[in-house]
């Protein structure tokens, strides 16, 4: 008998909030989506993580002369979060599509920790070595925003498009470095939330690098001899993001 009156409280409660979710509200901003073009800033946070290609078994020149092969596994193994902030330009192509330009800049870092096989502890374990990977990127991000029909105050949307970076990181004597450009997938989704005086847009975006982000020039300029084992041991990189972001309009 309880466990029914519960069922039925619960059948009675989903159906009142269904009947509210339904009802037309009065509508903030009703006229903000018919401008031909409008600006605004962002804030977030991002995580930043790397994707590598390991080369495996190497041949390494010892200090001697003699080689030796060697096996280090390189790999991202923490994610740190970072900040974004930049500005937004959207043009209104029509009355689902909108263009979307918002130059940014991400401020993060990647935690690399690469794994020598071929040496080892007293305990057995494969010596460790850490880098811990700091990066600025500059963003120009050209978007699609393809929106759902506007219902009261919200209207959900998904977003596609390509995003050229500049790394600002200078050069350094760290195992990896990566390249100075870098060209990243985009593809996010958001809710637009119409306020009283203004418009609120989170979005969530995930970014995949489209080409290998690595400097390999890197190791020839490494002036210990010693770590460019730890360089040459990675083949590729594809750098990946996700982005927290808050939109005023």
């Amino acid at each position: 008998m309880f466990r029914r009156r519960i069922i039925i409280i619960t059948a009675l409660a989903c159906a009142i909030l269904t009947a509210t979710a339904q009802e037309r509200k009065i509508q903030n901003k009703p006229y903000i989506d018919l401008r031909p073009m409008h600006f605004g800033i962002l804030v977030g946070m991002n995580l930043q993580d790397i994707e590598f290609d390991n080369v495996g078994p190497q041949t390494i020149t010892l200090d001697d002369g003699t080689t030796q092969e060697s096996t280090i596994l390189c790999d991202a193994d923490k994610w740190n979060a970072g900040f974004s902030v930049g500005v937004l330009a959207d043009l209104r192509l029509s009355q689902h599509l909108n263009l979307r330009f918002a130059p940014s800049m991400h401020f993060g870092a990647k935690h690399l920790t690469f794994r020598n096989l071929t040496e080892t502890d007293s305990e057995g374990r494969p010596m460790e070595a850490t880098q811990d990977m700091k990066n600025t990127y500059i963003a120009f991000p050209i978007d699609l925003k393809f929106s759902a029909q506007r219902w009261n105050n919200y209207r959900p949307y998904i977003t596609a498009g390509m995003c050229p970076t500049i790394n600002l990181t200078s050069k350094n004597q760290e195992y990896i470095q990566l390249k100075r450009s870098d060209l990243f997938l985009e593809i996010g989704l958001g809710v637009d939330l119409y306020l009283p005086f203004f418009k609120l847009i989170p979005e969530l975006k995930f970014c995949y690098s489209l080409s290998d982000a690595l400097d390999h020039d890197h190791a020839n300029e490494l002036q210990d001899v010693n770590q460019r084992k730890y360089t040459n041991a990675v083949a590729h990189g594809y750098s990946k993001m996700i982005v927290l972001t808050f939109y005023f309009e």
